[in-house]
């Protein structure tokens, strides 16, 4: 934890009027936290600024540590800046909150076990401000991203709620809310000329993606968006680093003065073998449109 302090004092300063920059008070050298609930496991590490790290159901990583989660901006003849992407300008944090069962923790541990989990992360990324929540219950991970600027800002894009699944995941599938007979589907191959493909690409309700080693699969669904921002789905092919997910808004786009929105995702599992998990995660991807 010091060197996330020393790190956020030399960093932060000119991005914040100078003011001392905020200073997570997480205990001495806490390089990440896992929380246990139920059958979600989610692991927050501090190496990406406190953004998720890894993603298990039910004792099996459906995601990998090799790569960035949570909200990143890219920047006109800047690039990225946000979550693990430091190369270009640090993410100064604001504020970190947790709550355990409905208690704030003012120290978390490095092991956490619950039945309810919240985390609460702002931070500024030049002209705009961000506030990121995380909440697990009733065996499903929620993620809230609100983004506040006062000015215009031109954007090449921005990236909302990346997941890295894990390589090993074989398949895709996409829907909307009343195209039933839309089949957006396919597998991912580990063939060179599949290699970094996008898949899907489109605005959709929701996005599922199945593990077979384990016969699981997660879905994906958007409960919330700005209906100005784009909000295009897509999956990464990287064959033997992930099958990546992103939201991806604001593509070429300037995001207007005075904006304020907010984005909310819901992540469910479940367990099916190959000929049935199509169905199950159709079934579960419905189920998702009543939660809030």
């Amino acid at each position: 934890m010091k060197a996330l302090c020393s790190f956020l004092l030399l960093t932060s300063a000119p991005f914040l009027a100078a003011k001392e920059p905020f200073k997570p008070n997480l205990g001495p050298d806490l390089p990440s936290i896992t929380v246990r609930c139920g059958e979600v496991t989610l692991m927050l590490r501090q190496s990406s600024q406190w953004t998720p790290g890894r993603i298990d159901y039910r004792g099996t990583p459906m995601t990998t540590e090799k790569s960035a989660y949570g909200t990143v901006f890219s920047f006109p003849e800047i690039g990225f800046i946000g979550t693990q992407h430091l190369e270009n300008e640090p993410e100064p944090l604001t504020s970190l909150s947790f709550f355990l069962d409905g208690k704030e923790l003012a120290e978390p541990a490095a092991e956490l076990s619950g039945d309810h989990f919240r985390f609460v992360r702002r931070s500024v990324i030049r002209d705009f401000e961000l506030q990121c929540e995380i909440e697990i219950r009733d065996g499903r991970l929620f993620e809230t991203t609100t983004v506040r600027t006062e000015k215009a800002v031109p954007l090449k894009l921005v990236y909302h709620f990346m997941h890295a699944w894990t390589p090993t995941v074989d398949a895709y599938l996409a829907g909307s809310d009343g195209k039933s007979d839309e089949r957006i589907a396919g597998p991912f191959l580990d063939t060179p000329e599949e290699a970094r493909k996008f898949h899907v690409r489109q605005k959709v309700d929701w996005v599922a993606v199945r593990e077979p080693a384990s016969g699981q699969y997660a879905v994906s669904r958007l409960l919330e968006a700005p209906e100005n921002a784009q909000n295009v789905s897509m999956i990464w092919n990287v064959p033997g680093t992930y099958r990546k997910y992103y939201l991806k808004c604001f593509d070429n786009d300037t995001v207007p003065a005075g904006f304020a929105g907010t984005w909310k995702m819901v992540t469910a599992f479940g367990t099916a073998d190959a000929s049935g998990w199509e169905e199950g995660a159709k079934s579960l991807a419905a189920s998702l449109a009543e939660q809030n």
